[in-house]
């Protein structure tokens, strides 16, 4: 009896083994995620870079947010996650100029879920930049400082970054995940928000195969 429970629940683990190696083996260049055609450089070369682009209005990247932040708070040290925001459009821009001059200040960590619950969930459209000062000056951020930050140079370079490297990776919608300056992930291809961290984890597990050799 011994015997055939043992045989048993080897067998489940063999099977359960099988399709988790099936599920990763399943995700496709061109299918699940797109191959980048020129590899873009990531910002330490030392490590797996992941990227997702967003735009504070868009209600996907408002569902998705809870799901990325559980995750990159899990990923190892080998993995550089950071947020780069779209500028497909002169709306988009504004918001992405926001988020910037929040770095710029230091005050991503206090502005970045208000900004989200404003733009995607409240509907506030926060259209310029007397608009959006008045909205940092409601969580104690000087309206002064702020248009400073907006007109400053340093901001004025993230934001053609920004702009440069939405170009690199040919986006053309949001939420997207780009990992390591090669691969670009999106809810499309991959067919959920949860199957987007799930092929980026497999894109993950490849580069870091990739280094090691």
């Amino acid at each position: 009896m011994m015997r055939k429970v043992l045989l048993a629940g080897l067998g489940l683990l063999v099977l359960l083994l099988s399709v988790g190696k099936a599920a990763a083996e399943d995700w496709q260049a061109g299918k699940h995620y797109q191959v980048l055609p020129t590899p873009i450089t990531t910002r330490d070369d030392a490590k797996i870079e992941v990227i997702e682009m967003f735009w504070y209005g868009c209600p996907h990247c408002y569902q998705f947010a809870p799901l990325v932040e559980a995750w990159e708070a899990k990923l190892p040290e080998d993995v550089d996650f950071y947020m780069v925001p779209g500028t497909l459009s002169k709306r988009w821009a504004v918001h992405a100029k926001a988020f910037y001059v929040a770095e710029a200040l230091g005050v991503s960590e206090k502005m970045h879920h208000p900004l989200f619950d404003a733009v995607a969930r409240d509907h506030k459209p926060l259209a310029d930049e007397d608009e959006l000062a008045a909205f940092f000056a409601q969580y104690g951020v000087a309206e002064a400082d702020f248009h400073k930050a907006w007109k400053s140079f340093g901001v004025k370079a993230r934001m053609d970054q920004a702009d440069s490297k939405a170009r690199s990776y040919r986006l053309s919608g949001v939420p997207s995940l780009v990992v390591n300056g090669k691969y670009k992930v999106d809810a499309g291809g991959a067919g959920s928000h949860e199957n987007m961290l799930k092929v980026a984890d497999y894109l993950i597990q490849q580069e870091r195969k990739a280094l090691e050799k």
